[in-house]
């Protein structure tokens, strides 16, 4: 039978993660939102937008292969810290029910919801891995977003979409330089 780990233990294995596959598939889709509209008109855009946004758990799943964290390896211990982040997943993914409406009133409102709201769960990240950078890219994307969208009404996918890259490479780049610091404090 194997022995339970405390709620601290499993916290600081779960710190010990590169955290980058997520930031990258969002990286990615943000990306092809900025490009695709560049030439996609409304309907295509907002499908583009809706698939793009909804693929990220799953094109996670597939980078953390490459990124070493490998969240579908069965093999290892289960965390509670896991569980917790999957119900940040599920509280993003379940405010598209905010996204929708709005949309179906003004389809340019999609990058400003859906923008936000899937952003909120790097507020919580930043308490489970006890780090500043999801607080700073939680409260950044939003303000951020919510300026670039009024900011510029005429090009409200590319300009948030852009906002949001810029944000994600500052984030992914700190959280990178984060798990180096700690792999050296481990070595």
């Amino acid at each position: 039978m194997s022995q339970e780990r405390s709620l601290e233990v499993q916290r600081e294995e779960f710190k010990q993660r590169r955290l980058l596959a997520t930031p990258l598939s969002g990286l990615i889709a943000w990306g092809v939102i900025a490009i695709c509209s560049l030439f996609l008109k409304p309907v295509s855009l907002s499908l583009v937008t809706f698939i793009a946004t909804g693929s990220i758990v799953y094109l996670a799943l597939f980078l953390s292969k490459f990124t070493g964290e490998n969240m579908l390896d069965k093999s290892k211990p289960k965390n509670s810290f896991d569980r917790l982040f999957m119900l940040t997943v599920l509280m993003s993914v379940s405010v598209y029910a905010i996204a929708i409406p709005f949309f179906l009133e003004d389809y340019t409102s999609l990058p400003l919801t859906i923008g936000v709201l899937t952003g909120l769960m790097w507020i919580p990240m930043s308490w489970i891995i006890q780090h500043w950078i999801g607080v700073v890219h939680g409260v950044a994307r939003t303000v951020l977003v919510v300026a670039t969208w009024y900011a510029f009404p005429e090009h409200r996918f590319l300009a948030v979409s852009l906002v949001i890259v810029v944000l994600y490479v500052f984030a992914i780049t700190v959280l990178e330089m984060r798990w180096r610091r700690l792999k050296q404090a481990i070595d």
